[in-house]
């Protein structure tokens, strides 16, 4: 596919020590801590692959499945998995590791939109998405669907037109 990049290119690793300054009286990460080093990693992957400042335009539903405790260490796993004409869904997945045994839990997840601009702040089109297996394949597919929710909930599209939700409710 001409102009177009793999989602392993927009891989960006993040890595946090839960410190005391990170969370509330019962030793807990703050929301919000969490929330904004979710947002600067989809934001470095969106400018890995569209090689433009790309700016936070939507997050998705955000569940805080398991607390993240003071000691932990957190990873941020975040990449490209589908752009459009100037704009990008990013996955983020945030994983508690077990520094015993090496392993990650999947703590948390959520798709966040990006729009890629130039230095005046005009957006500009970013190249497409390649897929290269059946899990990136089945993200790119299902970012359609959720592209489109996300416009129908901004009131930027009419359920009406919504085709690709259609399909799923009308069948």
């Amino acid at each position: 596919m001409k102009n177009s990049k793999f989602p392993t290119d927009s891989l960006n690793i993040h890595t946090e020590l839960i410190m005391p300054g990170h969370t509330n009286p019962l030793g807990n990460l703050m929301g919000g801590n969490l929330l904004s080093w979710m947002d600067v990693a989809c934001g470095i992957s969106a400018l890995k692959h569209s090689g433009h400042i790309s700016v936070t335009a939507s997050v998705d539903n955000v569940s805080f499945k398991l607390p993240i405790r003071v000691g932990d260490v957190v990873i941020i796993k975040s990449h490209v998995t589908r752009a459009f004409s100037t704009s990008m869904e990013v996955l983020c997945e945030v994983h508690i590791q077990n520094i015993e045994d090496n392993t990650e839990t999947l703590s948390h997840q959520a798709f966040m939109t990006f729009v890629a601009l130039n230095k005046f702040g005009v957006k500009v089109e970013v190249p497409q998405i390649e897929t290269q297996n059946e899990v990136e394949q089945k993200l790119y597919d299902g970012a359609l669907r959720r592209r489109e929710l996300r416009l129908v909930l901004a009131g930027k599209l009419d359920p009406k037109e919504a085709k690709n939700l259609k399909k799923i409710f009308l069948t």
